[in-house]
């Protein structure tokens, strides 16, 4: 007798078909057999599978068993087919005779891991599982409780939860009512989520709080250069309070990730907060682009959508930063190995910040001037010419500390950014912010008045700036146009853009 149980695979963030088949021969000697590129997890799932049936009361077949994870020539990973083969198990021994129509075992994608006494653990990627399951026409998904509220998200596809092996085929029995997990309101998530830190909070560092908008305003990337103890990293953290709102696609798009990271607190729906991402100096370049034998998600992309910060710039080792140039390009990240390449999305803000000595402050004379060049050198040039905007954030006045916060707060720089976003919509549409402007749509959309074009050439000369570098400045002004409300771009819009290059040098 022969059972076909539906469940899945990852590929990077998306899931794939994995179809389980259960061959069952009675009258041949007792053996089991697992095939279809089973890694080491899958292969030990027999076990437990075996332990997880015979303590919840139910019996483990005896004969022959093949069982054939499909397609055969893709790698399985994971505990995710533990449940999926124990349904199966059991349905070649004609357990679910009696299923409920919504619950036809061929119309209904099952994952889950399995503990020795018959509980359900979690996976990773039950979003991911949700989506295929909904394009591929199925009609149901079964999944561990903890993982139902964000499969639950994905509309369209009946989701069950359950807790135990024996909660599961009372469910395929008919024994207990088929209640499928409530879709969440997404729309009032997302409008509930308040930023963590306001910028009401940070003292001083007013022209710091500009750039911030700035660079919020039109997606561009931003480096903050100073002494220790000014701020910098809570003015980073603070930054997502200020980006426009995730919208129902975007928070889509993260849980993805960071379900297929398995990165989703139990019970967790829905990432609703723009992520921030803060790796150590110490951490190697597959952990910051992804990567290892089985390709995984690294820190650009758990950043996509939200902040990628990196502290103590320069303390990160040369060849790390450098592969951050293609995604800072592109947007993506290509991961290739001989078995196959994966792509995963990284269209995330780059905030540095740095201090301008290993010291951290600049000792006065030629002798601090020399270590500070010396420090800023281990950042190479291309790298800085896709950072939009450098700024300083100095040291802030003993008073400024001792008095009461009444500098700019998140809600006025969000109004700000928002008013700027909504120009940009409307203008070169939603998917487009000045940060990615082509040099043609720069050509059509950011024109500029004599005075403006004539100090633009006379930075681009004398600081000796690359030709991104140029059309960098181009898109800052365009940016600092729309926050002043202004069709062209005017000198004071090109002028302020210029003073955002502050460590561009000839290379």
């Amino acid at each position: 007798m022969i059972a076909r149980i539906q469940s899945f695979l990852l590929n990077g963030i998306d899931a794939s078909p994995c179809e389980i088949e259960i061959d069952l021969d009675p009258t041949d000697i007792d053996k089991q057999l697992l095939v279809g590129l089973p890694d080491a997890a899958v292969k030990e799932s027999l076990e437990r599978v075996r332990s997880a049936l015979m303590n919840s009361g139910y019996a483990f077949p005896i004969g022959r068993t093949l069982i054939n994870l499909a397609p055969a020539d893709v790698r399985k990973e994971g505990p995710m087919y533990d449940l999926p083969m124990a349904v199966g198990l059991l349905a070649v021994q004609g357990f679910f005779r009696s299923a409920p129509p919504m619950l036809d075992l061929g119309t209904t994608v099952i994952a889950g891991e399995l503990a020795l006494d018959g509980r359900v653990r979690p996976v990773r990627g039950c979003i991911a599982a949700a989506l295929l399951a909904r394009d591929r026409g199925f009609e149901s998904l079964i999944v561990p409780t903890e993982n139902a509220a964000e499969a639950a998200v994905v509309t369209s596809i009946n989701v069950f939860g359950v807790r135990t092996i024996s909660e599961l085929v009372g469910l395929l029995q008919g024994e207990l009512d088929a209640e499928p997990f409530p879709a969440p309101d997404v729309l009032a998530m997302l409008r509930q989520a308040e930023p963590p830190i306001d910028f009401v909070e940070v003292r001083g560092q007013e022209s710091v709080k500009r750039a911030i908008v700035v660079a919020a305003a039109g997606g561009h990337n931003l480096v903050m250069l100073g002494p220790a103890g000014t701020g910098k990293t809570m003015m980073a953290k603070a930054l997502p309070g200020i980006l426009p709102p995730l919208n129902p696609a975007e928070a889509l798009e993260i849980t993805r990730i960071y379900s297929a990271a398995g990165l989703l607190a139990p019970g967790q729906g829905l990432v609703t907060q723009r992520p921030v991402r803060t790796p150590h100096h110490t951490a190697s370049s597959p952990a910051i682009v992804g990567g290892g034998a089985i390709p995984k998600a690294g820190e650009i992309s758990l950043a996509h959508r939200g902040v990628l910060f990196l502290d103590e710039l320069p303390e990160f080792p040369r060849a790390v930063l450098e592969t951050l140039r293609q995604p800072l390009e592109d947007h993506v990240v290509t991961i290739a190995r001989a078995s196959s390449t994966l792509q995963f999305p990284a269209s995330f803000m780059l905030v540095a910040a740095m201090n301008p000595t290993p010291k951290g402050d600049v000792a006065p004379g030629e002798v601090g001037r020399r270590e500070m060049d010396r420090y800023l050198s281990r950042i190479s040039g291309p790298v800085l010419d896709r950072i939009d905007i450098h700024i300083e954030a100095p040291a802030v006045p003993y008073k400024e500390l001792r008095s009461a916060p009444i500098g700019t707060s998140t809600a006025k720089m969000r109004d700000q950014v928002a008013a700027a976003r909504a120009r940009q919509h409307e203008r070169q549409g939603p998917v487009t912010p000045n940060a990615r402007l082509s040099g043609k749509q720069l050509d059509k959309l950011a024109p500029m008045d004599t005075a403006a074009e004539s100090l633009l050439g006379a930075a681009i000369t004398e600081l000796g700036l690359s030709a991104r570098a140029y059309d960098k400045i181009r898109r800052v002004s365009r940016t600092v146009a729309d926050l002043a409300d202004a069709d062209a771009i005017g000198a004071a819009h090109v002028s302020e853009a210029v003073s955002y290059r502050l460590l561009d040098r000839k290379v």
